[in-house]
């Protein structure tokens, strides 16, 4: 098995959190922000919906490259029957976390990696749930100074003053962060990358 630093490993998303877990897990990589637009209307299963488009995102850059690895990622919060992504104003946070609060959620996170060299796609996804406490307008108030919602899924950030939020997880932890890393890892021993 080839060791991870021994190919071109390439995020393509601007993600803080992704870019993060990939350091924490040792890995050496670049990043390249894809500009594609990405498909919220839920017209089928959510994992479909999250895995069509990281696999975008991840064919996006890869176009423009000509060898590599590159790893697309897309994550969304499942309420009943309503997605909830990254707000576009601080009004869609303010509903967005009312709602979450109010009962549990799921966290999707679709993984697509492109293997440029052996023209090989691989797709996979995860799924969380996330149960809050209830929250009050003052709370949601105070944390929005804080912390900007416009980045996240959801409107708050597991990792950071979100964590406090948070009464129980069912599931990877790290799909709620962004990036399923042992789903990631998995992926990569099928194109001859080991972590460790």
């Amino acid at each position: 098995m080839r060791k991870a630093k021994a190919r071109r490993i390439i995020l393509a998303s601007k993600s803080k959190a992704r870019q993060k877990l990939l350091r924490q897990i040792g890995l050496k990589f670049s990043v390249a922000g894809s500009c594609v637009d990405e498909e919220h209307k839920l017209r089928g299963r959510c994992s479909d919906l999250v895995i069509i488009n990281a696999l975008r995102k991840a064919r996006g850059v890869a176009a423009g490259l000509d060898s590599g690895v590159v790893i697309g990622a897309d994550t969304v919060v499942l309420v009943g029957k309503k997605i909830v992504g990254k707000p576009r104003t601080i009004a869609d946070a303010y509903r967005a976390l009312r709602l979450l609060s109010k009962k549990p959620q799921w966290v999707y996170t679709g993984l697509a990696v492109i293997d440029i060299d052996n023209r090989r796609i691989y797709t996979d996804h995860e799924k969380t749930k996330v149960y809050m406490y209830p929250l009050s307008d003052a709370q949601i108030r105070h944390y929005f100074k804080k912390i900007s919602p416009f980045d996240k899924a959801g409107s708050f950030d597991v990792q950071g003053p979100g964590s406090v939020f948070i009464d129980r997880i069912e599931g990877c932890f790290y799909n709620v962060v962004g990036l399923p890393l042992a789903k990631l890892a998995k992926i990569f021993r099928r194109i001859g990358i080991e972590i460790f």
